[in-house]
């Protein structure tokens, strides 16, 4: 019995994280852990609407031919998210065509694709991506249903908060403060109850640890906080154009030379961020590297960019890397030396962990879903 509902309680964590992995990719327009494909440009390896598992870059390691590869096309489709096949490399990137292609991408408008553009990597078994099928169906299906939610309680309430990956956040964060308010008014613990009586009664369908919900609960608001700050992250492109002439254009550079511009940071969520600035180009640099931006604030950062000696399009890119303000500036600024993802791994921590100690408090003893039938002989 032990080892079934342990089996059973995996799956129901393994459900979770889909679920959220799936929110959270849709709401953010990037994969998180889960993506899929929308057209048949992948036949026969996927069809439209089939699902895989998107491997961050950082964790995928070097990019080879032959992988299956999430990428921010310039002009396939409109530009976008794109998802194919790597076929080649040159050294002003890689080449790409869909299964379902004859020609790669790189025969027509699409330039070379560079490391800055790359977001996942599908995940193969013995050279064949693990395919899901139909997922893309569900996807669509919740992130409507979601936004609907949010649409509906925006209007109500009259507040745009309540629109976006923040929204989302603070729609989670009620729901969480809505569960400990129901726990705390249907918590029995604080009865005189035998010991047996207590297993008897966490046994039953129906009655669930307090302990679980709140853990599950701050489990939830930390994997939304991540969502959120992942969302106000991303990845910058220049088109860099390296030209025998001057231009008023600050994209537009003689070769050689340097030329600069000024990308506007902004924070316009409710809580003070840090954001870091990294260079994801060879030809581009970034100054400041970090700011912290209060509530509605905006300030300038500089790019410069220095185009090579020979002439042609160079696209250049620039990482931003967004935090929740929760915590030290000088703390993230370590945490983020040594990994981006580890402050964004205690950010998250610190603000899950009020719902955890609030939830440990309010949801002592036992939570039950289902009142008591008359026939047990308890009123």
């Amino acid at each position: 019995m032990a080892a079934r509902r342990f089996a059973t309680r995996a799956l129901e964590l393994l459900f979770v994280v889909v679920v959220l992995s799936l929110l959270a990719g849709a709401a953010l327009g990037q994969p998180v852990l889960l993506s899929f494909v929308e057209t048949g440009s992948m036949v026969p390896t996927m069809q439209p609407g089939d699902g895989f598992v998107a491997v961050p870059t950082p964790l995928a390691g070097g990019i080879e031919e032959g992988d299956v590869i999430v990428f921010e096309a310039q002009q396939l489709n409109g530009g976008g998210l794109t998802t194919h096949r790597v076929v080649g490399e040159t050294e002003r990137g890689y080449i790409t065509r869909g299964d379902a292609n004859p020609f790669p991408d790189q025969d027509g408008s699409e330039p070379p694709v560079t490391n800055g553009q790359i977001v996942a990597v599908a995940l193969q078994v013995n050279g064949e991506v693990v395919v899901i099928p139909e997922l893309g169906t569900a996807v669509e299906g919740m992130n409507g249903a979601v936004g609907a939610v949010q649409r509906r309680l925006a209007i109500t309430l009259g507040s745009r908060a309540l629109l976006g990956t923040q929204g989302l956040a603070f729609l989670i964060a009620g729901a969480g403060a809505l569960v400990l308010l129901v726990g705390a008014l249907t918590d029995d613990g604080g009865r005189r109850r035998r010991s047996g009586d207590r297993d008897r009664s966490r046994a039953r369908k129906g009655v669930y640890g307090g302990l679980r919900l709140a853990v599950g609960m701050a489990l939830v608001v930390a994997l939304v906080s991540a969502g959120t700050m992942a969302a106000m992250s991303g990845t910058q492109e220049y088109g860099l154009v390296s030209a025998e002439f001057d231009s008023d254009s600050p994209t537009t550079v003689r070769t050689g030379e340097n030329g600069s511009l000024t990308y506007p940071a902004l924070n316009g969520g409710q809580l003070p961020v840090v954001a870091f600035y990294e260079s994801a180009s060879d030809n581009v640099a970034v100054e400041p590297d970090r700011v912290r931006l209060g509530r509605g604030e905006q300030r300038n950062v500089t790019v410069t960019l220095q185009a090579p000696p020979e002439t042609g399009y160079y696209p250049q890119y620039v990482t931003e890397n967004r935090y929740f303000a929760v915590l030290p500036l000088g703390l993230i600024t370590w945490l983020y030396g040594v990994h981006p993802w580890l402050p964004l791994a205690a950010t998250s921590g610190v603000l899950a962990t009020p719902f955890l100690l609030v939830g440990l408090v309010a949801l002592r003893g036992t939570v039950r879903t289902r009142s008591r039938s008359r026939d047990t002989g308890f009123l």
